[in-house]
């Protein structure tokens, strides 16, 4: 997305963050699609899907790799990040991480209220598996970008590790946090 000339966060933990980017992806977004919806009318969804044989060990690592921080109640993950986890993965616990029927019952479970909420909304929602062939014209088409928009997604986070972000420098990229500090309300938050 940044190379298409969107400002971009990975997550977003500020209310100037939600405001000033183009594109969110992952944390919160993914659990309050809904929220930031209303909020943000006329917003666009892209709703990333995997195989289970891709996804299983994949989410498995994530959690397990995740969890003693998402359970802490004296720190670890920022307040967000834990609610959100913990929500779409209910109840979060190790055996239920260890079970193939528990992750792909919450991917299941999840997917199906995303498509629920936008039913009559098709033109608002892509779902992608970005590892197809014709992924990325499906999202350039989406976008509503030039049609000759040339490009491809590029293979990151191999291996186990969630890092690649961390590593990009472009003057599009919009920082998720204040030096670590996020903001404890979000103004689409039901308080």
């Amino acid at each position: 997305m940044l190379e298409l000339g969107f400002k971009t966060a990975h997550t977003a933990y500020l209310q100037r963050c939600f405001d000033s980017a183009q594109v969110i992806a992952d944390t919160p977004v993914f659990c309050d699609y809904q929220a930031l919806d209303k909020q943000y009318p006329n917003s666009k969804f892209i709703y990333l899907t995997r195989s289970f044989d891709k996804w299983l060990p994949s989410i498995r690592q994530l959690l397990s790799r995740m969890y003693t921080n998402l359970q802490r109640g004296d720190g670890g993950f920022n307040p967000h990040l834990k609610r959100c986890f913990n929500d779409v993965f209910s109840p979060l616990t190790e055996n239920n991480i260890a079970s193939d029927e528990f992750l792909i019952q919450c991917y299941t479970k999840h997917q199906q209220g995303i498509h629920d909420y936008f039913k009559h909304r098709e033109q608002d929602l892509l779902t992608l598996d970005i590892a197809a062939s014709d992924s990325f014209a499906k999202l350039i088409e989406f976008l509503g970008l030039p049609q000759d928009t040339q490009g491809e997604f590029p293979l990151i986070n191999m291996k186990g590790k969630v890092t690649a972000w961390n590593k990009i420098n472009h003057p599009l990229k919009v920082a998720s946090t204040n030096n670590g500090r996020i903001d404890s309300r979000f103004a689409y938050q039901l308080i």
